[in-house]
């Protein structure tokens, strides 16, 4: 029988890939612990993992099943550094601070390495990522860039790519120049969520699945934590809900705002070796960004969204289609397998935002399309400043993230009212 998600519609390449995704029971009665986690994603269950790991008796509670959410739909890019480029946060964070986070992501990604070489989970590496240009009047900056790393980051990766190989690499006559990075690549989420909560489970935390928290209260020797089948007691909490949070905490909600993004897969493109002949990712230069790659089995899987008008469009591969078109006019035709949707948590600054919400209720999320290496190493880092081994996350904790304007009512369409002026700027 096949699964389709209660949160994310359309049945997902991954969830059709993955040859097991084991389930985890839901959580009954009461339990006490001295760490709960809300959110089964990559940040909830690697902060389940490594404090198991440290001796922590910790339990961790997702709302659906582990996957459903970003962490097992999501793009598979790794990219390098934040979310920018690094040059470009220098102006308000300094050369120093701007570094120092560059290199944070750099641990990140080699975590993520190493964790699934540890703990033998096959995820579907595949080297490569570039990142191309729509518009011939960012030429400046992507050299900049590439200088930038090398010189300020000790990043040598970066290569620059004139017209010619921009277009040769990715198969499309599309775009003018980009950038070619060689120390990172892409991933299958869903094969690293099954493997991660499965080490988690070894590792002694107690994970439930389809256990939603309905709410948070504080007590005098920690929280308790309610659920639909019982409650938990913990001293600590970690709410790692990200593009999920609703209405479980406030603080959390002004600074992370869902939006929709969408993906779809093709049947496998034998009779086009011209389309990214090398393999890597490929992000574009857009605000509205489309990003693209080909899986292990010669797939196109494509991401992006034109507009922000309608939560779930009647037909997610219309839009995807129109998209691919524009990039590759041969594949017009081509059989879309499968065609999905999900939510990102994005932050006003573009930043990751975590933050002691309550003493004790700490909060990480909004990694902005970001967040498939540090969302798994925000959650590493968290656990690593509850076992006292690492002050690491202090400095996205010292990231100064602006709410979105408007208040609870007006926040959500004075986004997309500002997204859809982004997305029309695209297109000029």
């Amino acid at each position: 029988m096949t699964y389709q998600s209660p949160i994310s519609p359309g049945i997902s390449w991954y969830e059709a890939s993955v040859a097991e995704r084991p389930e985890y029971p839901t959580m009954d009665g009461a339990r006490q612990c001295d760490v709960a986690v809300i959110g089964g994603g990559f940040t909830g269950l690697q902060a389940a993992y490594n404090l198991a790991k440290g001796g922590v008796d910790v339990t961790l509670i997702e709302a659906h099943r582990f996957g459903d959410g970003a962490s097992g739909r999501n793009g598979g890019q790794l990219g390098t550094g934040q979310r920018w480029f690094p040059e470009e946060m220098e102006g308000t964070l300094g050369v120093a601070r701007s570094r120092a986070l560059f290199d944070l992501a750099e641990n990140a990604k080699n975590y993520l390495m190493e964790f699934a070489t540890t703990n033998g989970i096959d995820m579907d590496y595949m080297p490569g990522q570039m990142n191309v240009s729509h518009k011939k009047a960012y030429e400046a900056e992507y050299r900049e860039s590439v200088e930038a790393s090398a010189s300020r980051y000790d990043y040598h990766h970066f290569a620059f790519m004139e017209r010619e190989e921009t277009q040769e690499r990715v198969g499309s006559t599309l775009y003018h120049f980009g950038i070619r990075d060689t120390g990172t690549g892409h991933i299958h989420p869903m094969k690293l969520i099954v493997g991660l909560a499965k080490a988690a489970a070894e590792a002694g935390a107690h994970i439930c699945e389809n256990t939603p928290a309905r709410k948070i209260e504080r007590k005098a020797d920690g929280f308790v934590i309610g659920t639909a089948t019982g409650e938990i007691s913990a001293k600590r909490v970690l709410i790692a809900c990200n593009a999920y949070i609703e209405g479980l905490e406030p603080v959390t909600a002004a600074h992370v705002m869902p939006i929709r993004s969408f993906i779809g897969a093709t049947e496998p493109l034998d009779n086009f070796p011209a389309v990214i002949p090398g393999g890597e990712a490929v992000a574009d230069s857009r605000f509205v960004v489309r990003y693209f790659r080909k899986t292990r089995d010669n797939r196109l899987l494509f991401g992006g969204r034109e507009a922000y008008t309608a939560d779930h469009p009647s037909d997610m591969s219309v839009h995807i289609r129109r998209q691919i078109t524009e990039i590759y006019p041969q594949l017009s035709k081509i059989n879309i397998t499968h065609a999905w949707g999900g939510s990102v948590g994005i932050t006003l600054n573009r930043q990751p935002f975590a933050r002691e919400v309550q003493p004790g209720l700490t909060s990480i999320g909004g990694y902005s399309g970001h967040g498939v290496m540090l969302a798994n190493y925000c959650g590493k880092l968290y656990a690593d400043a509850v076992l006292g081994t690492s002050s690491e996350l202090d400095l996205i904790k010292s990231l100064k993230i602006k709410s979105f304007p408007g208040g609870a009512r007006f926040r959500k369409p004075l986004l997309l009212l500002a997204l859809s002026w982004y997305a029309l700027l695209d297109k000029l």
